[in-house]
């Protein structure tokens, strides 16, 4: 295992646990620690067959151009999409300037890297503990799927393999942004039924974003888009989800990240989710107004207000 934080690596070294996001999982004692440099990098993944990236997205475009010529598959655990690296663009038509997912990112940096991503619905503590979950691997390259597949695929963790990257991306990416609307609504005793309509509708929005990007529609009632928006939006481990209940409960948006104390992909990704839509001509209310909400535009009662007094249309779309 290599970490870019050497106070962190440090504290793995002689601790061998994570206490601030696996506590209590010990780590094998068979696992090396090292970090901090480039060189140490280097050494770590020299002579592996398999790299895995698990850092938040922010970090992914330094850690690629890093393992750029790598000679064996990577994949990232990352889900968002990059912060924009320029100022926002004049024209909505326009997109050179909008926040990229990872495997655009890698298209850019590491253009000769066999690389994919392992998505899905997973908390990462229950996947340490050694809990059931099912993932989707997913790349262009048959031979990092099923590297993927091999080392991963066993007991208590299934993986299944997906050549529509961006489907699974989109996905993984989205529903974060979907979760802290959920969150708002559970936050709010708005109820099950119009938590059921959030999600349903999200679902929709999520679709029609990743079509848009080229992605597969039936990706999206896979486990990289359903079964990943469920959870997230759901469950009690859900860092995005929390957002949206502590923002229903009048807390501003630097007093929840506070309070969090870890990164809530959904908070960064969700105004690039707005804006690529916007320059693909498609429409996310539900994201919009989650942006607006951490923008300070709307109040969570405004925000929902604005959702359910949109004009009736029909289903599907």
């Amino acid at each position: 295992m290599w970490a870019r934080d050497a106070a962190l690596v440090k504290a793995l070294q002689t601790g061998r646990t994570n206490t601030r996001y696996l506590p209590g999982i010990a780590l094998p004692d068979s696992l090396a620690v090292q970090g901090g440099s480039e060189a140490s990098l280097a050494q770590a993944v020299s002579g592996q067959d398999l790299i895995i990236m698990a850092t938040p997205v922010s970090a992914a475009r330094s850690l690629l151009q890093k393992l750029q010529h790598a000679t064996v598959p990577v994949a990232w655990l990352s889900k968002g999409f990059e912060a924009p690296l320029a100022a926002a663009p004049s024209s909505a038509s326009s997109s050179a300037s909008f926040g990229l997912l990872v495997h655009e990112i890698r298209a850019q940096v590491a253009i000769n890297l066999r690389a994919g991503v392992l998505s899905g619905p997973s908390f990462a503590l229950e996947v340490a503990r050694g809990q059931p979950t099912a993932l989707v691997a997913a790349s262009e390259h048959a031979e990092v799927r099923d590297a993927l597949v091999a080392a991963f695929h066993g007991p208590t963790l299934r993986v299944y393999a997906n050549d529509d990257i961006v489907g699974v991306e989109v996905g993984g990416a989205v529903k974060n942004v979907l979760a802290i609307a959920t969150g708002l609504c559970d936050g709010l005793q708005l109820g099950l039924n119009a938590r059921a309509a959030l999600i349903t509708r999200g679902l929709a929005e999520m679709t029609r974003l990743g079509v848009a990007l080229g992605a597969r529609a039936e990706t999206f009632t896979g486990l990289s888009g359903l079964g990943d928006l469920v959870l997230t939006a759901t469950g009690d481990l859900s860092r995005n989800r929390k957002v949206g209940l502590l923002l229903a409960q009048g807390k501003t948006l630097a007093e929840v990240l506070e309070s969090l104390g870890h990164v809530a992909e959904g908070v960064y990704c969700a105004r690039t989710v707005v804006q690529r839509a916007a320059g693909l001509g498609v429409e996310m209310p539900i994201a919009q107004s989650v942006v607006a909400l951490l923008d300070g535009k709307l109040q969570p009662a405004e925000a929902v207000a604005a959702l359910m007094g949109r004009e009736p249309s029909a289903e599907p779309g």
